[in-house]
């Protein structure tokens, strides 16, 4: 057993400087492929925090009530809210109180201007904190259902459109992968076709003598893997540099900006390495027993 795997491991290594032409080039494509698509994947977890962020700001439907709506009626139907699966929290906001903070987060260097208002234009409300954004609608028509309400409100498109985006962006990740991980296999089982070809007869001899499918395997398979190994450390440590390098130069910009940071470094690192190597290997083995089974009367 151990004669075997250090036979298999030698010829691998030297069937890759045999073809080291075919060996840089399908290093280079798979880290290509792996750069390209973990730049999408630094952006689609950016742009997926930056998202959910959003989407904490628009979970919340709110209720709001007629003046004649006594605190004992919104009461029961905060009860009736907090008995739904989908609603997270159910809190009643006077009117008072919703005219202070409305003061404060719209004109907070001029909020003495409506300490003299005659008449608090502001409704009292039930606001609604749903677990998931997607479920805001339904909590809105439950709502609307009730008796002494205004109307109820929730930001529906903005939340449709988040939605949307969330999904339009796993879609498009999984595509892109799906592309790149085919035409990488192409380039691994392009080499490993040539290094089967050159050593058809001696395949063919091994046979003869009774060397088993696997055995014969071993060396091209393990040749895939390392090819993929290599590439996944690579293409990881060159995106972490150039990832480390972006959220130092504009996390503060767009933290400013989107008012939501870059996710950490150390974060991204971590799975970063560990999604390409299962990648990397993955794909080297794929283009490998793609290539024997074209080769390999097996």
């Amino acid at each position: 057993m151990l004669n075997s795997l250090k036979y298999t491991i030698k010829e691998a290594f030297t069937q890759l400087f045999r073809n080291g032409a075919m060996t840089v080039a399908s290093v280079f494509s798979i880290t290509a492929m792996l750069l390209i698509l973990g730049i999408f994947f630094l952006i689609t977890v950016n742009i997926g925090l930056a998202v959910e962020n959003v989407k904490d700001d628009f979970d919340t439907v709110s209720v709001y009530l007629l003046d004649e709506t006594s605190y004992e009626t919104a009461q029961t139907m905060m009860l009736q809210l907090e008995g739904m699966p989908e609603v997270e929290n159910v809190h009643y906001l006077d009117k008072d109180t919703a005219l202070a903070q409305w003061t404060a987060e719209k004109f907070a260097d001029n909020a003495d201007m409506f300490e003299g208002l005659a008449k608090n234009p502001l409704p009292n409300s039930i606001e609604i904190k749903v677990k998931d954004l997607a479920s805001a609608e339904n909590v809105a028509k439950v709502a609307e259902t009730f008796d002494g309400i205004q109307k109820v409100g929730y930001y529906k498109d903005v939340a449709d459109k988040l939605l949307r985006i969330s999904e339009g962006l796993r879609t498009g990740m999984m595509i892109i992968m799906a592309f790149l991980v085919v035409i990488s296999v192409v380039v691994v089982s392009n080499t490993i076709k040539l290094t089967v070809f050159a050593r058809r007869k001696e395949i063919e001899i091994m046979k003869y003598v009774g060397a088993t499918n696997w055995f014969i395997r071993g060396p091209f398979l393990t040749e895939g893997i390392i090819i993929g190994i290599f590439s996944a450390i690579l293409s990881s440590g060159m995106l972490v540099f150039i990832y480390s390098r972006v959220v130092k130069s504009f996390s503060l910009h767009i933290t400013w900006f989107m008012d939501t940071g870059m996710v950490p470094v150390s974060f991204m690192t971590f799975n970063l390495i560990w999604i390409f190597l299962a990648l990397g290997i993955s794909i080297g083995a794929c283009g490998s027993i793609v290539s024997m089974r074209r080769f390999l009367d097996t």
